[in-house]
Formats: C-alpha cells, structure tokens, sequence
C-alpha cells in the first residue's frame, strides 16, 4: 500500500536509493481530498506557524507530531510539498497576521517515486 507524506520540505534522505520522481502542481481541492483520506505529516513543531496559516486559508487540517517521523519513500509512495513565498521569518513573534496570510503565495505540489 503506497503512503502519503505531506510537509513544507524535501530531502535527499526521505527517497529509498536510486529511483525517479514525477513531481506535478496540485490544486488546493485534490490536497483536501487526500488530506482527508489520510496523510503522514512531515512536519514539526517549528512549522505551528505556517500550518495554522495554512488552515486559516484553505481549512487543511494537518497534524504536527511532537516527533516528525522518519520518512521513507519508496516506490508509489508521494510527499505532498506546500510551498509558500511571501510570509516573513517569525524572529519575535509566533503567528502570521491575518494580512500576511492573505498577501502570501502558497503552491503545493506532489512528488510520486515512479520507479
């Protein structure tokens, strides 16, 4: 069964050898659809921030483990990566102001490991 990992990054380290990667823009409704069936959070609690903007914009609901999990994608498996240009880095403070939020670019894309 292929797994479903969402997070904000990726690294070399999450791919299982050598393999080759489809990566391709999702929309914001096929990310609810597969928000909703179930994915594995890469994130970490440095991320609050950024996945409370992103639920106040899109109402996407995802978890925040106190240990991000080590991930390994093999085969089938995808990382949903959101991407956001725009918020500034959080030096004082720990939220985004709502006008922030707005301003902001957010993109999300899926990298699949085809083979």
């Amino acid at each position: 069964m292929s797994k479903i990992f969402f997070g904000f990054a990726l690294a070399d380290s999450m791919f299982n050898g050598d393999c080759t990667i489809r990566r391709r823009k999702l929309p914001v409704d096929q990310v609810a659809e597969r928000v909703a069936a179930g994915v594995e959070s890469c994130c970490n609690p440095s991320h609050a921030a950024t996945i409370a903007a992103m639920r106040a914009k899109f109402n996407l609901d995802v978890s925040i483990p106190t240990t991000p999990p080590r991930v390994s994608v093999g085969v089938g498996d995808s990382i949903i990566v959101m991407g956001v240009r725009g918020l500034p880095r959080l030096t004082d403070r720990h939220e985004y102001t709502n006008e922030e939020v707005a301003n902001a670019t957010f993109e999300f894309s899926e990298y699949t490991v085809i083979g």
